[in-house]
């Protein structure tokens, strides 16, 4: 048996996630009917290195595989994604060695959010941005996100459907806010993150650019660990799994 590991991007749009759900279109899923196509109606079961959520998109989402075929990394590649539809695409296979773990490996994540500000909508964008139409300060964004770099407990960012049982502590490496008009993009990297953290992230920023929160006050928020003292939960539809960087 070789274990595969895959680097993939997908427009999370018309998903239902990236896990296999019950009568559901998933990403997982549409992988794996391609993985027993290639396995003569054999299961075989991928794991990621964490889920999206519906209408969440990725560039640098990672998972293996093990499988009992001797196919090369290209050969793989390119039958993946002939086997694929338009909206996933295969961008690195590579053959790893048995103690890989896509999941359990990961020594930094990073996901980014992208926001249109501008006052006209882009209509074709609508699946990939979230629209602000409002001016933000972006200065007084970039001095609250300073307040979220380091180890703390982020309950105040975590979605109250979470289903993580013990502390939320997690470890944010940095934050930035990238700024490319009109378009602007939350980068928050980490060693891993909560149910929607990032997307309450995001939307908490955005409050502080639209003058309704100070930066200062992301200090209190996030001390207080009660998840109705931050923002909104920023849309799905902006937010991208950037990347996966592993362990050596």
């Amino acid at each position: 048996m070789e274990r595969i590991k895959c680097t993939l991007q997908y427009d999370g749009t018309f998903f239902s996630g990236f896990q296999v759900q019950p009568d559901q279109r998933t990403v997982q899923g549409d992988i794996e009917a391609a993985l027993r196509r290639m396995h003569r109606n054999q299961l075989v079961r991928i794991t990621a290195s964490g889920r999206t959520d519906t209408g969440v998109h990725a560039l640098g989402q990672v998972f293996h595989y093990d499988t009992d075929l001797e196919l090369t990394e290209e050969k793989w590649k390119k039958a993946l994604n002939s086997l694929l539809p338009d909206d996933i695409y295969i961008t690195d296979v590579e053959k790893v060695s048995n103690d890989f773990h896509a999941r359990f490996n990961v020594k930094i994540k990073e996901y980014r959010y992208k926001l249109l500000n501008q006052k006209k909508p882009d209509i074709f964008h609508r699946h990939h941005y979230w629209h602000i139409y409002q001016d933000l300060d972006v200065e007084k964004m970039r001095q609250a996100g300073e307040y979220l770099i380091g180890t703390h407990d982020f309950t105040s960012f975590c979605s109250t459907k979470t289903e993580v049982q013990g502390d939320k502590i997690r470890t944010i490496y940095n934050v930035e806010i990238l700024q490319d008009d009109p378009v602007l993009t939350v980068s928050v990297q980490g060693s891993g993150f909560l149910y929607n953290m990032v997307r309450i992230i995001t939307g908490t920023l955005v409050e502080v650019g639209q003058g309704k929160v100070s930066p200062d006050e992301v200090k209190a928020i996030l001390e207080g660990k009660d998840r109705t003292l931050a923002g909104l939960t920023a849309p799905p539809q902006g937010l991208y799994l950037w990347q996966v960087v592993y362990q050596e």
